[in-house]
């Protein structure tokens, strides 16, 4: 099945394969001139088609070398070079079956993502016995709710809680977070779709379905970033017209001093080079693939060349500079109100909240006992806070800025380094705050010292918390330009307004997904599920990792570099072969034969992309904190 499919994927190089045979035969059986013909006449033939498909290229404004592949096959069969023309036209016709080999292992790490997708889920259902029963059925019909069997190293289908009764269970990881070493869950906490069982068969009930699942967002992002074409074909682009000019002048040149005809096709059949048709764009693929095996999806092949050409970097501060796990450290009340009351208010309104800081005070509330209230009245302005009425009382939580509008009462608590204030009014009175702390990641500031070590000119810190708080954690990552109390469209106009070209935006969480989109290259933490942000990002990451960020940039100067030099091997081998060939030395078939070895050597390098970068984020150097300034919107 296999070899009938190549025949049906790739009909010229079985063309070319057919016709070079009964070439063969007819010389064999003594007819060289039916031979001559037949070669020449299919030659002839691939040359109008490839004549063809570059008219229509120019008519887009691509110019390539196809110019130099249909003079060479013209001009060997002109001189009779007919073994030539059927090597120049193998090359020609193999070139896609040679570019689809390369391409799938370059695409290693982003096909086994989207092979890997769970398909079969067991159903837990109750009989007309009341016992048990278990169905198989598609991983697309699981509902939430559903009860499900893992058996053992059996792929989680959908997203989950682990059930209650298991005391506990390991599973692996690692194609979500890059973690080798399995992963231990108890009863009750959630299990991510993708990840596979351990050894033992446990229950669980799904939480989304299929279409919801942290595993189904990943094969989605792994599709469109497959689906977007690298722009190196550009890049070569700009080489092909000065390389074919060099090519022609060198051949004519030979041909005049000599006065042989066959010494221009002769240098000819050198001058078609794979790397700029092939080799670059596989160098970009393959560093798509490598960045995917590391946690990082990257939505195309443009983006690895913007992220090669970072110049500033701005951070959003609350998970991301700092871990999004914040410890609630206490509550400060007004008069008429309790900690509890107060508490648990706050929390009913923050489970309609799509921000870091919500998480933190449902835990502390349900950890203390409260029972918390549910509504249908609720609305959240992005990083600004939250507002639900729950029967007569109307709970408003968030910023100062938020709140002060409509409680005039509301004033700024006095904080410790690395604190922040939840604030909370109550039918427009001023009740209290919630006092939080955030840790920075350990290795924010060596994953900053990383990029400024990758060419990174201007860092900024953006977030619309005090300017206090956002000091403190930009002296600890090492950020000396630090924008505070920043609205949405706040930080977009800032990031419009870097000098310092192209800017990579790193953040996570809905709140970020519109200075994503703003800027030249968005980066998402999406390991959280942040849905929104990774749907505006050009860059998904899928671990929860700040260093992932300084990875990304790596491996985008890695495919650059290792493009431009794969288009410059191809050119020096054979502009230096054109040369050598000038002079009579290299006879046309042989010239075809060691142009198809320069071709395989290019492109063996353009897969060097796959290799992983070297990143220095792991340091616990310690650096002098930066002088701050703080720019409070």
């Amino acid at each position: 099945m296999a070899s009938r499919s190549a025949l049906i994927r790739y009909p010229l190089v079985v063309a070319t394969v057919a016709v070079g045979a009964v070439a063969g035969i007819l010389v064999l059986v003594g007819v060289a001139a039916g031979a001559a013909a037949v070669v020449a006449s299919y030659a002839l033939l691939i040359a109008g088609i490839e004549f063809v498909r570059m008219l229509a290229r120019l008519r887009k404004g691509v110019i390539g070398v196809d110019l130099l592949a249909v003079i060479a096959i013209v001009s060997t069969v002109l001189v009779g070079e007919y073994l030539a023309s059927l090597i120049i036209v193998l090359m020609l016709t193999g070139g896609e079956a040679l570019e689809d080999f390369a391409q799938a292992r370059a695409q290693n790490e982003l096909r086994s993502l989207i092979d890997r997708a769970p398909r079969i889920a067991h159903r837990i259902t109750r009989g007309a016995t009341a016992e048990q029963e278990i169905e198989d059925i598609p991983v697309a019909l699981v509902a939430v709710g559903d009860r499900l069997l893992l058996r053992p190293s059996e792929i989680v289908p959908v997203d989950g809680l682990l059930a209650d009764e298991v005391e506990s269970a390991e599973f692996d990881e690692s194609s979500l977070t890059g973690e080798s070493l399995p992963v231990e869950h108890r009863g009750g906490q959630l299990l991510l779709s993708g990840s596979i069982n351990g050894q033992t068969a446990v229950t669980m009930t799904a939480t989304t379905d299929a279409a919801h699942s942290q595993y189904q967002s990943i094969v989605l992002l792994v599709t469109e970033a497959s689906s977007h074409p690298a722009p190196v074909v550009r890049l070569a682009d700009r080489f092909a017209l000065p390389f074919t000019a060099a090519a022609l002048l060198i051949g004519i040149t030979a041909w005049v001093v000599s006065g042989d005809p066959v010494r221009f096709a002769e240098v000819l059949v050198l001058a078609t080079p794979c790397p700029l048709i092939i080799a670059a764009p596989i160098a970009f693929m393959a560093g798509m693939s490598r960045a995917a095996r590391t946690g990082v999806i990257v939505k195309g092949g443009a983006v690895l060349e913007a992220l090669s050409r970072t110049r500033s970097v701005v951070f959003d501060k609350t998970g991301t500079l700092t871990e999004g796990r914040p410890s609630i450290r206490g509550i400060r009340t007004e008069s008429g109100f309790t900690e509890h009351e107060l508490l648990r208010l706050a929390a009913s309104a923050e489970q309609y909240s799509s921000h870091v800081l919500a998480e933190s005070v449902i835990a502390q509330a349900h950890a203390e006992g409260l029972v918390l209230e549910s509504t249908d009245d609720a609305g959240e302005v992005a990083t600004a806070g939250v507002a639900a009425t729950f029967g007569a009382d109307t709970v408003r939580v968030g910023k100062l800025s938020f709140i002060r509008p409509l409680a005039p009462a509301a004033h700024e608590y006095e904080l410790a380094t690395g604190e922040l204030a939840i604030y909370v009014a109550v039918n427009d009175r001023f009740a209290g705050a919630i006092i939080a702390h955030d840790r920075i990641r350990e290795n924010a500031r060596a994953t900053i010292a990383e990029l400024k070590r990758r060419g990174a000119r201007q860092i900024v810190m953006l977030t619309g918390d005090a300017h206090a708080t956002a000091v403190s954690i930009a002296a600890q990552a090492g950020i000396s330009d630090v924008r505070s109390g920043c609205l949405p469209a706040d930080k977009v106009t800032a990031v419009a307004a870097l000098i310092e070209r192209p800017v990579v935006m790193v953040g996570d969480g809905v709140n970020d997904a519109p200075v994503l989109a703003a800027a030249d290259v968005g980066i998402a933490l999406g390991a959280r599920g942040a849905t929104a942000a990774s749907d505006s990002a050009d860059v998904v990451i899928l671990v929860d990792d700040l260093s992932r960020a300084a990875s990304a940039v790596a491996i985008g100067q890695d495919s650059v570099r290792i493009a431009v030099q794969s288009i410059w091997i191809g050119i020096a081998l054979s502009g230096a072969l054109m040369v050598i060939a000038a002079f009579g030395v290299i006879p046309a078939a042989v010239g075809a034969g060691i142009q198809e070895v320069v071709d395989l050597i290019c492109i063996l390098n353009a897969l060097r992309a796959l290799r992983t970068p070297s990143v220095h984020t792991g340091s616990r150097t310690k650096y002098p904190a930066p002088p701050v300034v703080v720019r409070a919107s």
